[in-house]
């Protein structure tokens, strides 16, 4: 079985020479029955990827082998595909079994951070999500020094000095608006501000700096670096701030649902039924839900044609009596879905589009 990634920015052309050079040296494998194992596979392989002019924007994911079903019988399978966001991993794996560790990482919930880091030289806005960094902008910045005659003279170069200071910030924080609001609404979970001098407090607390952006503010770091180099020591030393973001958006989401209950101000509701209805209504802003939520969503349907869904726990599903209809015949089950699943097909963060539903816990 062989497992695939290639990353984003990679050449076809070095993964075909890779896998002509694994072909050598699987040719000589003693073995009859896994020298044509293998061979087989990678050929099957490099035929997949024959249909790919170049590695698609957010890498390539391959899988190719023979499998042994439930039944005892022997399957082949060759599965390529485009990840659903950038995979930083390059992988080529043959051994027994087809490895997604590397999937399963893109399935975490990770927020995206906002980045700017400001010197004496210039600025970079970039974005982390998870393990995937990107530079969004850059500039270089021609900043006078500081004069060292007296007089007149320094009085005139101090004030070049500090308007240009002053027009950099306002250029950086134009900048930020453009990076990191986007429909009106800020795209990052929250920002890390970084600089080897002060320009970095400066920004952060000016008036020209977007109120919605300072807001997400999160932490501010001196870096002994500015550019891209800044930019990885500045996601170092911001971590532990990072790995705290969701606990704190979680404990503030839940302290606002229970401020609603405590002040009865009718704008909640809980439970499966009540909460449905709601949803139905439009009347939900904001939806949370428990990350272990065992609740199935069944839809049934009559000998006539009539549809209905049910929601049940696991030890309700042991009723037969829910699957029958008034006259004890057996409805047809037409679909069986989690309901988590359902709520996070049906209600996803539209965050960008400006509705604010939130899938955390229940």
């Amino acid at each position: 079985m062989i497992s695939l990634i290639i990353p984003p920015r990679d050449q076809v052309a070095r993964v075909q020479k890779m896998l002509a050079d694994e072909y050598g040296t699987a040719s000589n494998i003693k073995s009859r029955v896994n020298r044509l194992s293998v061979l087989g596979a990678i050929t099957s392989v490099q035929g997949r990827l024959k249909l790919y002019n170049k590695v698609p924007p957010n890498g390539l994911v391959m899988y190719c082998g023979t499998i042994v079903t439930d039944e005892g019988k022997e399957k082949k399978v060759n599965i390529d595909f485009e990840p659903f966001k950038p995979i930083n991993t390059s992988l080529y794996l043959c051994d027994n079994k087809f490895h997604t560790e590397a999937l399963q990482g893109l399935l975490a919930d990770d927020n995206k951070f906002g980045f700017i880091i400001m010197d004496g030289n210039g600025c970079l806005f970039g974005t982390l999500q998870g393990n995937t960094r990107e530079v969004l902008h850059k500039f270089t910045v021609d900043l006078p020094k500081k004069h060292g005659r007296g007089g007149q003279s320094a009085l005139r170069f101090a004030r070049l000095r500090m308007e240009k200071r002053h027009n950099y910030v306002r250029k950086v924080a134009e900048i930020a608006v453009e990076m990191f609001i986007k429909n009106d609404k800020v795209t990052v979970a929250g920002l890390i501000l970084a600089g080897s001098a002060d320009f970095k407090t400066e920004l952060g607390q000016s008036d020209m700096f977007d109120q919605r952006l300072q807001a997400k503010l999160i932490k501010t770091v001196d870096i002994s670096y500015g550019g891209e180099n800044g930019f990885n020591q500045a996601i170092e030393l911001a971590a532990d701030a990072l790995a705290n973001v969701k606990f704190i958006q979680e404990k503030k989401l839940i302290g606002g649902y229970f401020e609603e209950i405590s002040q009865d101000t009718g704008k909640y509701v809980f439970g499966v039924a009540d909460t449905l209805q709601a949803l139905e209504m439009g009347a939900v802003e904001t939806l949370i839900c428990w990350e272990n939520l065992d609740i199935v969503r069944y839809k049934l349907k009559s000998s006539t044609g009539e549809e209905k869904v049910i929601h049940l726990r696991p030890d309700e599903e042991k009723d037969k009596s829910h699957f029958q209809d008034k006259d004890g015949q057996d409805l047809e089950i037409v679909e069986t879905m989690a309901l988590l699943e359902w709520f996070a097909n049906n209600y996803k963060d539209e965050f960008e589009e400006g509705n604010d539903i939130d899938l955390d816990d229940y």
